[in-house]
């Protein structure tokens, strides 16, 4: 199986050992508290499942900078994104500290830290990194803006994860950890194994283009991964997601094709940056492919359609990273071949031969009860669309 990013094993920062847990338990109700903000706490989880490797911790002001302009930390260690916990709190010391989970009523523990250094960071030096991360500044961008509201003081050092927040007691069915789904790999016997990222429904299109890249890779299996953290207003929440695609994978795929995950990180909506960050994260995991498409991890008009595969051409160093990314173009039902084909692939087609269909259009069908038609949009796929949003309205 493919290795994990910079190690030969994976170093997941979830105390497995249960005595160990419970005693840092019993020591974190000793310690000052530091409530973290709901990015900080998903980098915490992300680092105990292992897809944040080799991370020990929440990097420094240097390696953040140097990670956000240059894409390698201070050491030279390939990273796309700062992995960081700023606060708006003005009253940490180094030292031990408890930190609390945002997401969970009563703010449990989350995490042990050793904080070595709290540093501030000038406004000036969040939009610097900011720029670099998001390709804008326009606090129109959901990313940047929640960037920019974390805080100014940066606390680093290393940690050890308590517990998996929310996402393992709301999603006990579709949350995995890095090390959980190499072992499901191993133990499905996958030699090659293609990795599908979604934060939405999957329609006819995605499901086609699971199944092109498998076959077109020769690939054992696909994973589809979901995203079950935050997203910005107006996305569809992630139960009713996790529904959908597990209709859609009951329906049209063949038994032991395909496992159907999730990990609890909060959505970026980074393009370029975000879709090399997914490619890290599914080598940690295991996979030997991820498939990035149009617009692959973007939002509104930020980003170019293909950004997000260029950057692997442009800006990731050779052997950074050892999985590979299978080029995606926009997929839709062609009505002259009678099937789902990539757009490029077709070029004797005019728009009008393609069923091509705006998020708007299919949300306001929906909503009145209306299924799209089957070229863009399983029967029973849809069907759990239109419950879900003729209950909101």
């Amino acid at each position: 199986m493919i290795k994990p990013h910079g190690s030969d094993t994976l170093n997941p920062l979830y105390v497995e050992d249960d005595a160990t847990r419970t005693a840092l338990q019993t020591e974190a109700e000793t310690l000052p508290s530091l409530l973290l903000n709901s990015a900080a706490a998903a980098n915490a989880v992300m680092m105990a499942g292992g897809y944040f490797n080799p991370l020990t911790g929440y990097m420094n002001k240097a390696d953040a900078l140097s990670v956000a302009s240059d894409l390698k930390t201070t050491d030279g260690l390939f990273f796309p994104v700062p992995v960081l916990n700023l606060t708006q709190a003005d009253d940490v010391a180094t030292g031990r500290v408890a930190l609390r989970d945002p997401n969970v009523e009563g703010h449990p523990v989350l995490a042990v830290m050793d904080i070595e250094a709290v540093e501030t960071v000038t406004d000036d030096e969040l939009r610097q990194m900011a720029e670099k991360i998001f390709g804008t500044l326009d606090e129109a961008h959901p990313g940047v803006s929640t960037f920019l509201s974390l805080g100014n003081t940066l606390l680093s050092g290393p940690i050890q994860v308590l517990n998996f927040s929310y996402f393992a007691t709301d999603f006990p069915d579709t949350f995995r950890t890095a090390v959980q789904i190499r072992a499901e790999i191993a133990e499905r016997g996958w030699n090659k194994t293609v990795a599908f990222q979604t934060r939405n429904p999957m329609h006819r299109a995605h499901e086609e283009l699971c199944r092109m890249a498998q076959e077109r890779l020769g690939a054992d299996g696909i994973v589809i991964h979901m995203l079950l953290g935050k997203l910005k207003k107006g996305d569809i929440p992630a139960d009713v997601r996790d529904n959908c695609i597990r209709t859609m994978v009951d329906h049209y795929f063949p038994p032991n094709t395909v496992m159907i995950t999730g990990y609890g990180f909060d959505m970026l909506y980074a393009g370029p940056r975000e879709a090399v960050l997914h490619a890290l994260f599914r080598q940690n995991m295991g996979a030997d492919y991820l498939i990035v498409g149009r617009d692959h991890a973007g939002v509104g008009d930020y980003y170019g359609a293909f950004d997000a595969q260029t950057i692997f051409d442009e800006q990731v160093p050779e052997g950074a990273l050892d999985i590979e990314i299978f080029r995606a173009d926009h997929t839709a039902y062609s009505k002259k071949l009678d099937r789902v084909v990539m757009m490029r692939e077709a070029p004797d087609h005019a728009k009008e031969d393609f069923v091509l269909l705006s998020g708007t259009k299919v949300r306001e069908m929906l909503g009145k009860g209306m299924a799209p038609p089957p070229e863009f949009s399983r029967p029973e796929v849809a069907k759990v669309l239109m419950d879900y949003y003729q209950s909101i309205q």
